[in-house]
């Protein structure tokens, strides 16, 4: 292992998103946001747990990942590269990054280009040594960053908003503020979405929001000595036997060092926004959020959307996996049977292959392919936690009728999305969002269902058990708790955009 392993921009990789546009490949789901983990754990094996930590947070990000680690005297290893969390590392690699503690991250890109020189952790070097920083979210004011960091000659190396994070933290601690100091100041220059592992010479550091809109779990392994864990969920933190000790609160910087753990809270007006996607899709079932695993908690939204949206159909069923927990809670609610009418090929996004033209056209068979002895003359009702662009629900509907299904009715366990996301998911522009420009019925009719009915936005919240003000579902109201600067809102809220050019008679 070469300490600061730089990988080229230039090197072969996997295709850019662009590519795979064009391949009609897109998946008709927001797309995953990120995953963070930090260990602070002398003697332990710790590139190696943080590898096991980003194998399970897989699911946030599957383009590119990287772990830095830290060695007292020694300088930062790190490796990163595009692929799989098992395609980056190997046992030899990992074997090669001693440390005391370490930092990883997963990606899927909302900012920057899907190129090697943007995969994380993003490092820089300071007057005190070196910062490693993994980043989930995404900032809303790049360009006044962007332009503040050109003031004092700052060199970026990538296109993304965690590095300028990074870079804003190393400027406050050049100017010769200490780690803490420096952090605090660099986060009241941002506004947006982020959720922080940041490792440094002296300890780990990790951080939320003022909103809070994306997650961070602390962890402990072992008791004697105590070490910690810093994790996007707390599947990352089974998964290496550590136990839950609390969530990261919004607005707060937990600082981990041979001292134990301190906690600041480096804004006076934290206002927590937890993204409720992260209830309804993103987070693992597994995880617990909110004092409960998320399994539970969909399983409600499927209860609840039975009562408010009931079928007369002979079976219940889910688009896997996503829609299982709901499709479940439906069935339990209606008292009709539950039966896989759908089997998932859970490796097909894992080849980079492409598929002939054929094999495109035949749609959703590459990814979900119909059991036809269950479906066959059966009026059945299939549920899925969103629709965001339309296109996967159709080839569903047509793969169920050709599998012999008499009549196809759809639940949706969350609202319509009519708006897109600026805090790390990744969404399309608000024309493409189908429900933004058609109606329910419209939609059914464009996705061929003979019934289409989604979970109302009450209802939605009501399922959490918790304070309904303490989440933003800004992609189903418009109502974004984060100031949107106005270039930004136009990129995307092309609809919105519309409404004022042309004034209403």
């Amino acid at each position: 292992m070469i300490p600061h392993s730089s990988l080229s921009p230039d090197t072969p990789s996997f295709p850019a998103s662009s590519d795979l546009d064009s391949l009609d490949q897109r998946p008709d789901k927001p797309e995953e946001a990120c995953g963070v983990f930090g260990l602070y754990a002398p003697g332990e094996k710790v590139a190696k747990l943080t590898y096991f930590g980003l194998f399970a947070l897989q699911h946030r990000g599957q383009e590119s990942a990287g772990i830095a680690t830290f060695k007292l005297g020694e300088p930062v290893r790190l490796h990163k590269d595009m692929g799989l969390v098992s395609q980056v590392f190997s046992e030899t690699i990992l074997n090669e990054m001693p440390g005391d503690m370490a930092i990883g991250h997963t990606r899927y890109s909302t900012t920057g280009s899907s190129r090697v020189v943007n995969a994380q952790p993003a490092l820089v070097q300071t007057r005190l040594g070196e910062l490693a920083l993994a980043h989930n979210g995404n900032l809303v004011n790049t360009s006044v960053l962007h332009q503040e960091l050109q003031k004092i000659n700052c060199d970026l190396l990538t296109t993304t908003d965690s590095e300028l994070v990074a870079r804003v933290i190393g400027a406050e601690v050049d100017s010769g503020k200490d780690w803490l100091e420096g952090a605090i100041s660099a986060f009241n220059r941002c506004q947006g979405a982020f959720s922080l592992v940041i490792g440094t010479p002296e300890g780990l550091m990790g951080v939320r929001d003022t909103n809070g809109i994306r997650p961070l779990v602390i962890g402990t392994l072992g008791t004697n000595p105590k070490r910690y864990v810093l994790s996007s969920e707390t599947c990352g933190l089974d998964i290496i036997g550590a136990e839950y000790l609390r969530d990261v609160e919004p607005g707060e910087l937990v600082w981990i060092t041979e001292e134990g753990l301190a906690s600041f809270h480096w804004t006076n007006q934290p206002q927590p926004r937890l993204c409720i996607f992260e209830m309804i899709y993103f987070a693992r079932p597994d995880s617990v959020m909110s004092g409960e695993n998320l399994y539970t908690y969909r399983t409600r939204l499927g209860r609840r959307l039975a009562e408010e949206s009931p079928a007369d159909v002979d079976l219940v069923m889910a688009v896997p996996d996503s829609g299982v927990p709901a499709a479940i809670g439906f069935s339990q609610v209606s008292g009709i049977p539950y039966a896989e009418g759908l089997i998932k090929n859970r490796y097909v996004g894992r080849t980079f292959i492409q598929p002939t033209q054929k094999m495109r056209e035949s749609g959703i068979r590459m990814k979900l392919n119909p059991l036809r002895d269950v479906l066959e003359g059966k009026r059945i009702v299939i549920v899925d936690d969103s629709i965001v662009r339309g296109t996967t629900s159709r080839k569903i509907v047509k793969t169920l009728r050709d599998a012999g299904a008499t009549e196809v009715h759809m639940r949706i366990s969350s609202p319509p999305v009519t708006h897109p996301c600026f805090y790390g998911i990744d969404t399309d522009t608000q024309d493409q969002l189908i429900a933004a420009t058609k109606s329910v019925q419209e939609i059914a009719e464009q996705i061929g269902v003979d019934s289409l009915a989604y979970l109302s936005w009450q209802g939605m919240l009501e399922a959490t058990k918790e304070d309904t003000t303490h989440f933003c579902s800004a992609c189903f109201t418009g109502d974004y708790p984060v100031a949107i600067p106005d270039p930004i809102k136009r990129s995307k809220l092309v609809l919105e955009k519309e409404k004022v050019a042309t004034p209403q008679s």
